[in-house]
């Protein structure tokens, strides 16, 4: 199963991506959480995100993708994957889409989670007072929305485009979400883990 998560920060995916990883079997990669452990290692590949990092400036979409590339080469990637985080914009869809053509792990689906941006909005502030985070304001967390629904939402429209994007109620409780999601994926992905 090669999918693709999408939704608005705070719509729960990386909640999901964690259900969705121990249910079909195949690694949640976070292009963040990649970076991170590159830089952290000190790969050829992150001490150039480090250099571009320590700039000020936001890591090259090449960058990414090289990274993204050695990430699937890995045994636990041959079976697919789950992609969180990525891509953010059509360009980087484009790129991505290439990439899986080129390694011969074409993408099966995009799953986007659909939750209301007030609901957003009430969720973050939520945590934010639990976990005593001050950075998490309503005004913050309306102003990431806005950002994404301006530059991440038109990765939905490519892939409604292409005929592989599916829409996934949000909204309920984590057992209900993630058994409507199971429900999204196409049956032959379904049917192969019920087998596995």
């Amino acid at each position: 199963m090669r999918l693709v998560l999408l939704g608005a920060p705070g719509s729960g995916k990386g909640t999901q991506a964690e259900v969705l990883k121990a249910e079909l079997g195949v690694p949640h990669i976070s292009t963040g959480d990649l970076l991170r452990a590159a830089v952290k290692a000190g790969s050829p590949l992150g001490l150039k995100a480090k250099a571009v990092m320590e700039a000020g400036q936001l890591v090259s979409d090449d960058i990414v993708l090289a990274m993204l590339e050695e990430r699937l080469a890995k045994p636990d990637a041959a079976a697919g994957f789950i992609l969180d985080g990525y891509p953010r914009n059509v360009a980087q869809c484009e790129a991505l889409e290439a990439l899986l053509e080129r390694i011969g792990q074409p993408l099966e689906i995009a799953l986007k989670l659909d939750v209301p941006s007030e609901l957003i909005v009430e969720r973050i502030a939520g945590r934010a007072a639990a976990q005593g985070r001050k950075d998490d304001t309503p005004e913050t967390v309306r102003e990431r929305l806005r950002v994404y629904a301006e530059q991440t939402e038109p990765v939905a429209g490519h892939f409604a485009q292409i005929g592989k994007l599916k829409i996934v109620d949000g909204v309920g409780e984590l057992a209900e979400v993630s058994r409507r999601i199971i429900a999204a994926l196409p049956a032959q992905c379904r049917n192969a883990r019920v087998n596995a």
